[in-house]
């Protein structure tokens, strides 16, 4: 399945929530293209579900897999993606590589709020989108329904774009009165595509159903002609003119190569020894005549890596190498396999190229610039490489070895490197704290994470200096399982989950005077210093302030470094439970030294004894860091989003309206509060949630709140 040119490529995602029949669909299609046997073998012996082990335990797809099939000569790279949440990071990258979408929808469960906002991102970029509505053996699934469902989620002003091309064809109803669905009805050839027998057959359809077919066939035709590009085909079909299939047809396929019409198909499985899965067929053709060629859709924009702008890309085989790398995973065996879309020139095997980062380091991704040899470039089936002699401008392959690139790099020729857009990233706002479960873990427990970190741009890894903890952000918790698992299984790394520490900070709630003495005298060179301080509350953001007032050389000049170095360092330490100190004026006012038994270590010694005797003279405060938090929820959740909110201590500052029926709402939280907010905001929008946060202040905790955070810090010492 090497592609010799972009226009015998479509690059295909299918997009749909958790349970809609993603996979099962792809496996469908395998099988009707024969890339797969009909016990869902393929020659070599593997199987397209032998997927990573994580999935077949948790019964659902967890990352972005490449399915490449063959259908009329047209090399089709399905883009099968995680329904769920979490991993809208790989659905991200899957959007990127692929050139349309196909959204998978069940008639079971209906639209959820999360496919919404992927098909208005869709919308926003121009890309075509087709519907595939699963799951019709379902008692409660009704196909006409369900398409009306779509149009009002989909259809925006114009309902007729989202149209179906196909009508289910029901057989005889069993006891529990249902009929299983058992052909297909095609609308513009009035043909019936009947799927009983497992095999596709075409017949005429009979009498009782012409009605039905020329209600909506006229209501298809109508759709389709509202979008030609031939301002007089519609009056002539007002007209009464017969328009001729060919022309509908061509008119159809450009319509959704633009973008501009939305057809709707029905598919199922095939039933056990069949070959063909209802609508497999139909859904083929579409793919290969409607969807567009990677010549059709427009490249990343692209920049030097110091940021000059370069020429737009095409897509020519001959042109100017430029691919990028959407997803990047570890095999035991291969070690790093990056996947790879060309967007211009051909990638060979064993060829030098030059690897260009984005470099996320908030995320722990350093900036890569540097030239990196290609290893075997191959085609995914299941666990199965297929190897390929190169990959041209539009097609998909998988690169081994390729050390030091990461999801989002560009490879390109090393002596002209490019540097493509990167695309958007979902920030990971879930903080998992993490130890090593024992001394061998924790030997690799740093390059653990940083392999999990390299593959996953939507992860991001922190080592806490306040809080002395490892965190790793995660975008929700099953995005955390999948993370630890793989440590476990992937990198022999076992680690312990603990609870995540915010970066507290302690000040003084009033002036107090302080008095550090440290005098010892036990034979041979004794220690003397002593000091006499006052220490104020400054204004937030203040840090600590240090004023010398000595007069008279109570404390020797070489010494007055010393009283400050041990005054920053016990405020580092903290004077009531163990957090930093901050936003205070520490002044020097008196002291004595002696002239042999005077130290720097002595005066350290004192400067912090001086600082804990005028803390134990008044209230310390506790400080908590505060977060100002964005969230973008559709209108009809605002109110509940507020009220939570506010439960959750926070101050809702404004909201504004975004359009598309959302609005932002923005508020100031103690970040204590939202460690979970990433989950619980999902809960309570029904997925179509989204927030920011950045650091605003500290600013003093509740009394009851600090007290018994001062009682935890006591038990714990």
């Amino acid at each position: 399945m090497t592609a010799d040119q972009p226009g015998s490529v479509r690059n295909v995602v299918l997009v749909g929530h958790s349970g809609s029949g993603k996979t099962t669909l792809v496996e469908a299609l395998a099988l009707a293209t024969g890339a797969v046997n009909r016990a869902g073998r393929v020659e070599d012996g593997g199987s397209l579900s032998d997927y990573d082990e994580i999935e077949h335990r948790q019964q659902r797809s967890v990352q972005l897999s490449l399915v490449p099939v063959e259908w009329a000569g047209i090399k089709i790279n399905l883009l099968d993606t995680p329904g769920y949440a979490d991993f809208v990071g790989e659905l991200r990258a899957g959007l990127r590589a692929a050139d349309a979408a196909l959204f998978v929808v069940s008639a079971a469960d209906g639209v959820d709020g999360a496919t919404r906002m992927v098909w208005e991102e869709c919308a926003a970029v121009g890309m075509p989108r087709a519907l595939v509505i699963t799951h019709l053996e379902s008692a409660r699934a009704g196909f006409e329904e369900m398409v009306q469902t779509c149009q009002a989620a989909f259809g925006g002003d114009d309902p007729d774009a989202v149209l179906p091309l196909y009508l289910p064809l029901r057989g005889t109803a069993g006891a529990d009165g249902h009929a299983p669905v058992t052909g297909l009805i095609g609308l513009l050839t009035e043909r019936i595509f009947d799927y009983a027998s497992g095999e596709r057959k075409e017949t005429a359809p009979a009498e009782e159903l012409l009605p039905r077919i020329a209600e909506a066939r006229n209501r298809l035709i109508e759709g389709i002609i509202a979008e030609s590009e031939d301002e007089t085909l519609m009056d002539r079909y007002l007209g009464g003119a017969e328009i001729d299939m060919k022309t509908l047809v061509e008119d159809l396929e450009k319509a959704v190569a633009r973008g501009t019409f939305h057809p709707v198909l029905a598919a199922a499985p095939a039933a056990e020894g069949a070959r063909h899965g209802l609508g497999t067929i139909e859904l083929l053709e579409l793919v290969t005549g409607g969807f567009p060629t990677p010549m059709e859709r427009e490249a990343p924009a692209v920049t030097t890596p110091e940021g000059t702008r370069r020429p737009a890309l095409t897509c020519d085989p001959d042109g100017p190498l430029a691919a990028e790398v959407v997803k990047t995973s570890s095999d035991p065996y291969v070690g790093r396999i990056s996947l790879v879309r060309v967007f211009s020139g051909t990638l060979r095997p064993d060829e030098t190229v030059h690897v260009s980062g984005h470099g996320l380091e908030d995320r722990g991704h350093e900036d890569h610039d540097v030239d990196e040899r290609v290893g075997a470039l191959s085609a995914p089936f299941g666990k199965q490489q297929r190897t390929l002699a190169q990959a041209i401008a539009g097609d998909l392959a998988c690169v081994a070895k390729l050390n030091h690139a990461e999801t989002g790099d560009t490879l390109s020729a090393k002596d002209e490197p490019l540097l493509m857009a990167p695309w958007e990233m979902p920030d990971p706002l879930l903080p998992v704290a993490i130890q090593a479960h024992s001394k061998p873990d924790e030997d690799k427990l740093s390059q653990g994470l940083a392999r999990l970190v390299a593959e996953d741009p939507t992860m991001r890894l922190e080592q806490n200096q306040d809080t002395h903890q490892v965190v790793l952000w995660c975008l929700g918790e099953a995005h955390r399982d999948v993370a630890l698992e793989r440590l476990r299984t992937r990198y022999g790394v076992q680690v312990d989950t603990v609870p995540h520490k915010v970066s507290l900070r302690e000040t003084f709630g009033a002036p107090a005077p302080g008095r550090g003495r440290h005098v010892k005298q036990s034979g041979g060179h004794g220690q003397y210093a002593i000091c006499e301080i006052l220490v104020e509350p400054l204004p937030g953001g203040s840090g600590i302030e240090f004023v010398d007032k000595v007069v008279g050389g109570a404390v020797p000049r070489q010494f007055i470094p010393s009283v400050e170095k041990g005054v920053r360092a016990q405020a580092a330490r903290g004077v009531a439970a163990g957090y930093p100190l901050v936003d205070v004026r520490v002044t020097l006012l008196d002291g004595k030294a002696h002239s042999v038994d005077s130290s720097d270590a002595a005066f350290q010694t004192a400067g912090a004894l001086a600082l804990r005797e005028a803390a134990a003279e008044v209230p310390i405060h506790l400080l908590e860091p505060v977060a100002e938090v964005r969230v973008l929820v559709s209108d009809e959740y605002v109110g509940p989003v507020m009220s939570d909110l506010s439960g959750r201590r926070g101050r809702v500052l404004g909201t504004e309206q975004s359009g598309g029926g959302l609005t932002l709402i923005r508020a100031e939280v103690p970040e204590i509060e939202i460690g979970r907010y990433a989950i619980d905001l999902r809960s309570l929008s029904h997925g179509t949630g989204r927030f920011s946060r950045d650091y605003a202040r500290h600013e003093p905790m509740p009394p009851q709140l600090a007290e018994r955070i001062r009682e935890q810090a006591t038990a714990a010492a």
